[in-house]
């Protein structure tokens, strides 16, 4: 039987994963309201990403006998100063994520919730490879600056960014 505290810990982060989502999916009408078709894909590609997680979360609680409640979305940012604020956006979002599962892990490890630990872990491997990945976006686009030819090329090879769930 989970705790009170674990249960609302979960809940949190499947609400978080689908706001997640909704970030994403504001991120890439900004591109595409710009015409950079590649990068709006990139964050459409991520915001089916993150309801997949949402999901995840969802069948866990489901099936832990846990009621699943969905809370209120804040409204996404919609502004931002350059396809690289948006990046950077993502970034600060993803390293929340991380937080809120060495949050569920830390309730897990003192509750002796072995279950939940090994179904987190996939969360924090996850994660890892999440942060990288806007680290790695950034490094480039930071490389890149103006340099539109570069740009081009670059958002080309993000608009064959496709997310296949496992």
């Amino acid at each position: 039987m989970l705790s009170e505290k674990l249960k609302e810990a979960l809940n949190d982060q499947m609400n978080n994963e689908f706001a997640a989502a909704h970030e994403y999916m504001a991120m890439g009408a900004y591109c595409e309201s710009r015409s950079y078709d590649g990068f709006a894909n990139f964050y459409i590609q991520q915001a089916k990403e993150e309801r997949f997680h949402g999901m995840k979360l969802y069948d866990y609680l489901n099936d832990r006998g846990i009621h699943a409640v969905f809370k209120e979305i804040p409204a996404p940012r919609v502004n931002y100063d350059s396809i690289l604020d948006t990046f950077k956006a993502g970034l600060d979002q993803e390293r929340k994520v991380t937080e809120s599962f060495y949050n569920i892990s830390d309730i897990a490890t003192e509750e002796k919730e072995y279950a939940t630990l090994s179904f987190i872990r996939w969360f924090l491997d996850e994660q890892v490879e999440e942060e990288s990945t806007f680290e790695r976006h950034i490094d480039y686009l930071e490389r890149i600056k103006d340099d539109n030819n570069a740009l081009f090329i670059y958002e080309r090879e993000l608009a064959k960014h496709s997310f296949e769930e496992e």
